[in-house]
């Protein structure tokens, strides 16, 4: 079992890492955004798990259930307020260098929601 919690903890530094190089590398604020959004979400996921699984073999069912709950929130959450902080910076003026592909954003503004 002990095994099965590494996997999930090194599963979840595995994407903090990598999401903190992406943060680092990524060339304007929305790809940051998102970088910085898989940190939290799929790093404490990660983490969440492992945690869940411990307390649960350990025998304590409420601080597993807990936990449980608490990357429920996590994973519901983390990636709405990523896109509400990344639609906010759109609608101050922050752009990216390159145009957009698909401006789905630009078509919100422009309708008035």
């Amino acid at each position: 079992m002990r095994i099965i919690v590494d996997i999930f903890l090194i599963f979840g530094c595995f994407f903090a890492f990598a999401g903190t190089v992406g943060i680092i590398r990524m060339p304007d604020s929305f790809c940051r955004m998102q970088s910085s959004t898989n940190i939290a979400t799929l790093g404490t996921l990660g983490a969440v798990l492992g945690g869940a699984v411990y307390s649960f073999w350990s025998g304590n069912i409420g601080t597993g259930v807990k936990v449980l709950v608490i990357g429920m929130f996590i994973v519901l959450t983390n990636p709405i307020a990523g896109h509400a902080i990344c639609k906010a910076a759109y609608k101050y003026g922050i752009r990216p260098d390159k145009k957009f592909v698909c401006d789905d954003y630009g078509r919100d503004i422009a309708d008035g929601k």
